[in-house]
């Protein structure tokens, strides 16, 4: 698994912020073994949280592993809330972003170029709310029918990182997560299909 190494820049800013003793505002530490969700790469696992000597420096690292994507992350403590680090969404907030993922796709004016950076800006959120909306307003690309390569990379992209966070919570694999919000899609599409159309007719 390959591990991401530290910027002079962001020991700069780690050995300042720890100099500055910004805490997390979450009381409860993130510890070795939690779940936990990271805005740009989504649900990983904390490997070990301890001092590191790094450029001279001692810093309190966070070593999270992202198996999906082979790969392994390490945030200064004192930084982690500022890089939007989280522990998992609560089965509510998962409920909420379902919800949303079922309702009525939104049009939009926007130029697909526009659209698509806003899009990304919300996948990279890692927010759940957030990712069901992007879901469920390009849920007619996924049966790959009248979509481009860029709508179906998102809209697979936003499903993907919401799975994950399903299958994490409800301690499932992640297929069957994928699998599970595909069918929850299928059916908010068919009951769209058979709501009643407006008339047009003035009375």
């Amino acid at each position: 698994m390959a591990a991401t190494s530290m910027t002079p820049t962001m020991v700069a800013a780690a050995v300042a912020a720890t100099a500055a003793k910004i805490k997390p505002e979450d009381p409860s530490p993130f510890r070795k073994g939690d779940a936990v969700v990271y805005p740009a790469h989504g649900v990983g696992r904390v490997d070990r949280v301890g001092f590191e000597e790094i450029a001279g420096h001692r810093l309190n690292l966070i070593h999270i592993s992202f198996e999906h994507h082979r790969m392994t992350l390490r945030i200064p403590v004192a930084q982690a809330r500022g890089t939007g680090l989280r522990k998992l969404a609560t089965r509510q907030a998962l409920d909420a972003a379902l919800a949303t993922m079922k309702g009525r796709p939104r049009a939009s004016r926007l130029m697909w170029a526009k659209r698509s950076q806003e899009y990304l800006a919300k996948i990279n959120t890692g927010n759940p709310g957030a990712l069901a909306e992007v879901v469920r307003d390009l849920r007619s690309v996924g049966d790959g029918s009248g979509s481009s390569f860029s709508q179906r990379n998102l809209f697979e992209l936003a499903l993907e990182r919401l799975a994950a966070e399903f299958a994490a919570v409800n301690r499932i694999a992640r297929p069957d997560a994928i699998d599970m919000l595909n069918r929850e899609l299928v059916q908010a599409r068919t009951a769209s299909t058979a709501e009643p159309q407006p008339s047009n007719v003035d009375v």
